[in-house]
């Protein structure tokens, strides 16, 4: 059987099925970070790795900086979106033989900016030559007191979908200079109960039934609300991915206060009601028809 036969979340379970936990595991694979810890300690560690690949997450034309911050930011969006900061990163990059030095360098002065801007210590790392594309890889640690620390599983049945920023249009080069939504996740976090809470990388249409059904829930949502970058469709914004903006939710009774104290903390920060999750399970029928990104599809 090709993998491609079976698409990316089906993949990810096949391999992961009976792997050992280890010990003092909160949560292990299936969200956006693994979180380490005892059940009583004040703050839990975060685990996380991700990579870009030449040809898949960039091309080879682009600026070597704009490739490093990306690799790491990658990293950092997600443990914001487990209400965490980030802490140490170790990097791997593969490259050929005739890559020139001067875009090695490039690379890691991408790297250096965003660790510098988000309190990273790059402490280590590998490098290899790769017989193909270059290929980047980030492990970065995090940590999150435990009160703040949010998963994909806590959303409940009517619940309030936000989404923070606008979606759309990654492929002109705007997954290149995102900003991982760092702040504002610990200011939601620090002063709202947020039930379940994920980043957008693989486009709202893949993201969004992940936390519908790791909350045990289904979802409604009205793509005419659905926050758009200039000159994007409604399925460029549900599929393009790599948006790495938050998606999360809410109690009802908490969506006066959260719109208005956002506007007041992130005036030129959009943050829209996009839907609500609902009972039961998400149905194959149900997902939106644009698909969003999956590596094996």
């Amino acid at each position: 059987m090709k993998i491609a036969s079976l698409g990316e979340d089906a993949v990810v379970a096949a391999l992961t099925r009976g792997l050992p936990p280890g010990t003092n595991v909160i949560l292990g694979v299936g969200d956006d970070c693994a979180v380490i810890g005892g059940a009583r300690d004040r703050v839990w560690h975060l685990l996380k790795t991700d990579c870009v690949v030449e040809g898949v997450h960039f091309e080879k034309k682009e600026e070597p900086a704009r490739i490093g911050w990306k690799a790491l930011c990658r990293a950092v969006s997600d443990i914001a979106a487990m209400g965490g900061v980030p802490r140490h990163a170790l990097i791997t990059v593969a490259v050929a033989r005739d890559v020139e030095m001067a875009w090695l360098r490039g690379l890691y002065a991408g790297l250096r900016k965003a660790a510098r801007r988000f309190g990273v210590g790059i402490v280590g790392g590998e490098t290899s030559r790769s017989p193909g594309p270059a290929f980047i890889s980030v492990a970065l640690t995090g940590e999150v007191e435990r009160a703040r620390c949010v998963t994909r599983g806590g959303g409940r049945a009517g619940d309030f979908l936000y989404v923070t920023g606008r979606l759309g249009g990654s492929l002109a080069g705007k997954h290149l200079d995102f900003t991982p939504r760092l702040a504002e996740a610990r200011w939601l976090t620090g002063n709202f109960r947020i039930r379940a809470m994920m980043d957008i990388s693989d486009g709202l249409a893949a993201d969004l039934p992940r936390l519908a059904r790791a909350s045990g829930c289904s979802f409604g949502i009205s793509e005419e609300k659905i926050p758009r970058n200039r000159g994007c469709s409604v399925a460029q914004a549900l599929g393009d991915g790599e948006d790495f903006e938050l998606l999360f939710a809410v109690r009802p009774d908490a969506a006066a206060r959260i719109e208005a104290e956002w506007r007041a903390k992130f005036p030129r920060l959009p943050l829209t009601r996009v839907g609500a999750l609902t009972r039961g399970g998400v149905r194959a029928e149900q997902k939106p028809k644009h698909c969003g990104f999956d590596h094996f599809a």
